[in-house]
């Protein structure tokens, strides 16, 4: 009996040792792939059409975007998305990216919601305006060290609230967030599932969104990955820039303080 607990014990030993071998050459595998075609992502394409759309004169008001403000000053993009969410005194309240983007379509150049939100993600044959121009904006910022904020009681704020929707469980499996991303080695498939609360996997996980995913052929937004979590958790899709959605990216954000930003990246 002994001798056979051994054995099985053994085998299972070789089992594991066998699958955790697969994986982390699986893992290399999908790395090296990426790195082959890091040189030729096809995310420029859209930053080369969002510099277009930064610059046109569009809306009712017919002027473009160049007067935005991310925080550091009317049309100042470099390092601006390092350093998003934050406060803005203008709407007394914590903005994201896309929040700030859809702010100023609608002051600047006058469109109503509806237009300043229509088509939020691309897809087959349907071009998306806010992903060029996310994927513009974001690269200008290509090579800064994420530093985002929480002096402000407001920041500090979205940051507690986004913390509390990470953990939060619900929906029909009673997921949350921290299901997937608060434990090291993780994985589904082939798909290493990054540890949020450990400062290098939040930073490489979070700087290299937006990204062009090859398995979808268009740029995602942060936005369009957090509402892919939510619809994996099975809970209702967020409206688009939602304060739910700018509290959790506050709270990934200041997670990967001190990574440098290497987006729009490339994905499966």
């Amino acid at each position: 009996m002994t001798r056979m607990r051994s054995g099985f014990v053994a085998a299972s030993l070789l089992v594991l040792c066998a699958t955790a071998l697969a994986q982390s050459s699986a893992t290399d595998e999908i790395a090296k792939y990426r790195q082959m075609l890091a040189d030729g992502n096809p995310a420029e394409l859209w930053e080369m059409r969002g510099e277009e759309l930064w610059k046109k004169k569009a809306g009712p008001k017919n002027v473009s975007l160049e007067r935005c403000d991310f925080g550091k000053g009317p049309g100042v993009l470099k390092g601006a998305y390092a350093e998003l969410p934050r406060y803005f005194r203008d709407v007394d309240k914590v903005m994201d990216l896309e929040q700030r983007l859809l702010h100023c379509r609608m002051t600047l150049q006058g469109l109503s919601m509806a237009d300043a939100t229509k088509t939020p993600f691309g897809s087959t044959g349907k071009q998306s305006d806010i992903e060029a121009l996310v994927a513009y904006i974001t690269a200008e910022s290509r090579g800064a060290t994420m530093a985002v904020s929480t002096r402000h009681p407001k920041e500090k704020q979205a940051y507690e609230t986004g913390k509390q929707l990470f953990f939060y469980r619900g929906g029909a499996h009673d997921f949350a967030c921290a299901t997937c991303h608060s434990t090291s080695g993780q994985r589904i498939r082939l798909q290493e599932l990054p540890n949020i609360l450990e400062k290098a996997n939040a930073q490489a996980a979070y700087t290299t969104w937006p990204a062009y995913r090859v398995s979808q052929g268009e740029v995602r937004t942060m936005q369009h990955r957090l509402n892919d979590c939510f619809r994996q958790q099975r809970f209702p899709e967020p409206m688009y820039a939602s304060e739910a959605i700018t509290a959790i990216t506050m709270f990934l954000a200041k997670n990967a303080d001190g990574g440098v930003y290497a987006g729009p990246a490339l994905k499966r």
